[in-house]
């Protein structure tokens, strides 16, 4: 009979204003440390104005069409009622809605099941420089 390992490490990643930040690398690099060949690695953006996004990594203009896009349909202009961060504070929890704060990613064979294309990234919402946490959960 086999047992279930787990293993968990928190990531901080710090982000210099509203960006892209890539950590495929350092969570590939955890799942190596876990020692896990099989399993699920779960992660968990623990904040609420940054999310945690699958994306495409080869070309980065498609990350500049999301950032336009997402600025596009949450403005910062609208005088929103919560403003006690300033004016993108309320538009970076909207932005972190309609995105994710958690993924799933299959491991086979001591690595992350990622397509070619696909990177892992934390999107930083807000315009000051932020260190944001992650929780990376392995089990398998």
């Amino acid at each position: 009979m086999r047992i279930m390992t787990h293993y968990q490490k928190l990531l901080r990643v710090s982000t210099h204003g509203k960006s892209f930040h890539n950590i495929t690398a350092k969570i590939e690099a955890i799942v190596a440390e876990s020692g896990i060949e099989t399993g699920l690695c779960s992660l968990f953006l623990r904040h609420t104005s940054a999310s945690l996004v699958i994306q495409e990594n080869a070309d980065p203009d498609v990350l500049v069409d999301l950032a336009n896009f997402m600025a596009k349909i949450v403005p910062e202009e609208n005088h929103y009622i919560h403003d006690a961060e300033g004016p993108d504070d309320m538009p970076g929890h909207i932005r972190t809605v309609l995105t994710h704060t958690s993924e799933q990613i299959p491991i086979n064979r001591g690595h992350l099941v990622l397509g070619t294309w696909q990177g892992i990234y934390v999107w930083e919402h807000r315009q000051q420089n932020n260190v944001r946490e992650l929780v990376v959960h392995i089990s398998g």
